[in-house]
């Protein structure tokens, strides 16, 4: 008999994607493809979201107070395994079989909530991340536990955060070609864009991209993602005399790939990642990237796909991407970018999903 698979898809935001959202959103599709699925939805909107047709069934928002129950909710349709890509999902009465993800160990790192954690949640957030026995409790809630990295999957093992098994279930690229209006350009001056996707929270690091631009004249620094008054004016006393940084405040995804493609390196000096999309992202397009050096981007790009630097310092930082000046230099970077980054596949990540999904209803 099939497997009767719930995937909660809560977590698809209908604005602009971040993390979380992107791979829930490709990890849905990629089920899809591969196994009747019933979606787990909070807004109607997320529907257009889904693969055509889907199945679905609404609920309370994943930041209700009813979300300790949700397994109570959940029963009643009884499925066989509720996958969820969070660790957030309450497991209190259920009677399915439940796999919840951890992405990453940022926050155990850098305290600060998420940009979208409102009220209560905030300080909740952070007391939460003041030790490790909270997340113990939930993830040993579940029967498997998914991570999105072999470098988070270390981490999370180093921690000793669950006695479960601990899987990768990890990102990939998605290909972006499709939303360009025309070819990936590169030409033979000095790239003119430095395009920074990802919330612009301290341990992203945009303070030292911004800070380096002193040393950068004639290029622009776009930071992309969706970012509050607030930190933007903090950002922006950071700008030295005469740079170009533009904040976009969150763009389509049509708009964040034609501005990769348009003469433009990616750049990121984030000190911690679960995976790091953008990187992945750009790799496949064919666009160059400056990163910091740190294990989450090497398993992405491999040792020679990008250029790594040291991340505290911006005159290195600005080193890195003039030496990506020459238009030789970069084509051999775009190669083996390409090269490491294609061993990542939405459809393999699904496949060992559903083979844990599967073996714990066997």
């Amino acid at each position: 008999m099939l497997m009767k698979l719930l995937f909660d898809a809560r977590w698809i935001r209908t604005d602009f994607h971040d993390g979380v959202s992107r791979y829930t959103y490709e990890i849905a599709h990629a089920l899809a493809r591969q196994q009747a699925v019933t979606f787990i939805i909070s807004d109607e909107a997320q529907i257009a979201l889904l693969p055509p047709n889907s199945n679905t069934v609404k609920i309370h928002a994943v930041d209700s107070i009813k979300e300790p129950f949700t397994s109570l909710v959940l029963n009643k349709y009884s499925p066989d395994v509720v996958v969820s890509p969070m660790q957030t999902m309450g497991s209190f009465g259920r009677k399915f079989k439940l796999i919840l993800t951890l992405h990453d160990m940022t926050y155990y790192k850098h305290r600060l909530p998420p940009p979208q954690a409102k009220g209560i949640v905030r300080p909740m957030w952070r007391l939460f991340h003041m030790w490790y026995w909270p997340q113990r409790f939930v993830l040993d809630k579940a029967d498997t536990v998914a991570t999105v990295s072999e470098t988070s999957r270390a981490e999370i093992q180093a921690a000793k955060l669950t006695k479960r098994p601990l899987i990768v279930v990890s990102n990939a690229a998605r290909d972006l070609s499709p939303l360009l209006m025309k070819e990936v350009i590169q030409t033979e001056r000095p790239p003119k864009n430095l395009v920074f996707m990802g919330t612009p929270l301290p341990y992203k690091n945009p303070e030292t991209l911004i800070t380096a631009m002193q040393y950068l004249p004639g290029r622009t620094l776009h930071i992309c993602s969706k970012i509050s008054e607030k930190r933007q004016s903090e950002l922006t006393r950071l700008i030295p005399d005469g740079a170009s940084v533009l904040f976009h405040g969150g763009m389509s995804d049509e708009t964040y790939a034609n501005l990769l493609a348009s003469d433009a390196i990616m750049v990121s000096m984030s000190l911690a990642e679960g995976f790091g999309l953008p990187l992945a992202e750009a790799l496949k397009l064919g666009v160059p990237a400056v990163v910091s050096d740190r294990p989450f981007f090497r398993e992405i790009a491999g040792s020679d796909g990008a250029v790594f630097v040291t991340p505290d310092n911006p005159a290195i930082v600005a080193d890195g991407i003039s030496s990506l000046d020459s238009l030789e230099v970069r084509n051999r970077y775009i190669a083996a970018g390409k090269f490491a980054v294609n061993k990542f596949s939405w459809d393999t990540s699904a496949a060992e999903l559903l083979t844990a999904c599967n073996s714990l209803t066997s």
